[in-house]
């Protein structure tokens, strides 16, 4: 019997590595699915005749942002101002806020729950709730996706929704009025909530509130979706720095905040056992030539490798980027990309971390930008979706290719 010399490990593990790869490529195909595009939903501002929800086809690839259709028009939804979203962490429900003091008639906006359609990003409503609070701005979810947390900046609150089986919101579990003021008489004479996120072990819910200067700690619970007053976890920040969104670090022992007010991100240590941050520095979102007194910022992200930061500026109309330390956690500045529109609002980073989506609101484009993976940096493309008063984005990673 001839000699037969087995397979080199390489060999078997290269065999191995292929049949993966044809069992993922497979699995892409019979869900119609292809991991070179993706799904951009775009909230807007429905006064000029925009259209509420949009979606776009997006070529992760070339960076191509196909054209904006309604996902879900305001006439068929009754949503007014959809400004901010949420996707849920399945990408099978969408959550949106209706950024209004009027709901049914109260003093209240609302939230309103769709069903996604994962080949067309087409939304049917599922149904509205009440939010609280009125001008609803921000929305997001608990880890588990069976909660959404809403601030609402004109009433000054912040509120929590159950959400079923079926992706339906039932009512507010909970709601707590904010309370106090700081130096900004213009904009800070009262409570304003801007945002609420739940942290990485999904125990603690920390809200920025521009009007008072303070991120509010709550204690979240998961089972029943409800928030409870955390007040050893709550921080003041600088006064009149009017703190407005918040980016927890990957790696759960940092969280940054963009002051709205004074164009500044502060770095902050952030203690998971007590739900409270402690301010490791604050560093200027603008040139230093750059007169600020006409800019205020918007959103803040980290890139998905932990690495760098970005913050936009609306006024500058510019992505401020910076390079986190992985020791300290701390920010360097790395320079300045114009957004190639007016008043940048939400930005999105994609999954893969190669392009950052811009929402350029007073302009009415979505502008995209690649990021160098080495450095961080962005770079202006050609690539742009036309939108009315576009206010947030938000990725459907995975969805089918065209």
């Amino acid at each position: 019997m001839p000699h037969q010399s087995l397979p080199s490990i390489s060999t078997v593990l290269a065999s191995l590595l292929a049949l993966v790869a044809l069992q993922q490529a497979a699995s892409a195909a019979d869900q119609g699915r292809s991991p070179d595009k993706c799904l951009v939903f775009v909230g807007a501002y429905t006064q000029n005749e925009g259209q509420g929800v949009y979606v776009c086809d997006f070529d992760l690839q070339r960076g191509e942002l196909g054209p904006p259709r309604a996902a879900a028009a305001v006439a068929d939804t009754n949503i007014s101002n959809p400004s901010f979203l949420a996707v849920a962490p399945q990408g099978d429900f969408l959550y949106a806020v209706s950024e209004v003091a009027d709901y049914a008639d109260q003093n209240t906006g609302a939230v309103a729950a769709f069903a996604v359609d994962p080949a067309s990003g087409a939304l049917t409503l599922l149904n509205h709730q009440p939010s609280a609070g009125a001008g609803p701005c921000y929305v997001a979810l608990d880890a588990s996706g069976k909660a959404a947390l809403v601030a609402n900046y004109g009433g000054g609150s912040v509120a929590s929704l159950p959400i079923q089986r079926d992706g339906k919101l039932a009512p507010p579990a909970s709601s707590f009025q904010h309370q106090g003021s700081s130096v900004n008489t213009q904009r800070q004479e009262g409570p304003h909530a801007h945002s609420i996120n739940v942290d990485r072990q999904n125990r603690f819910a920390l809200a920025c509130d521009l009007g008072t200067d303070q991120v509010v700690s709550y204690r979240f619970d998961a089972a029943s979706g409800k928030l409870e007053p955390n007040p050893a976890g709550t921080t003041k920040m600088p006064p009149g720095s009017g703190p407005r969104h918040l980016a927890f670090h990957p790696n759960g022992h940092w969280a940054y905040v963009n002051g709205e007010l004074d164009s500044t991100v502060m770095a902050c240590a952030y203690d998971a056992q007590r739900g409270g941050l402690a301010q490791l520095g604050v560093v200027r979102t603008l040139p230093a030539d750059y007169d600020g007194s006409q800019n205020t910022t918007a959103e803040v992200q980290i890139h998905p490798n932990g690495k760098y930061l970005y913050v936009s500026n609306r006024g500058h109309d510019s992505i401020a980027m910076f390079a986190i330390d992985a020791t300290s956690g701390k920010l360097t500045p790395l320079g300045h990309q114009p957004t190639g529109g007016k008043t940048p609002r939400n930005f999105g980073v994609d999954p893969s971390g190669r392009w950052l989506l811009a929402a350029n609101q007073d302009s009415g484009t979505v502008t995209v930008h690649r990021i160098d993976p080495a450095t961080g940096k962005l770079a202006a493309t050609d690539n742009r979706a036309d939108i009315p008063a576009p206010a947030c984005v938000k990725f459907l990673a995975h969805s089918p290719g065209k």
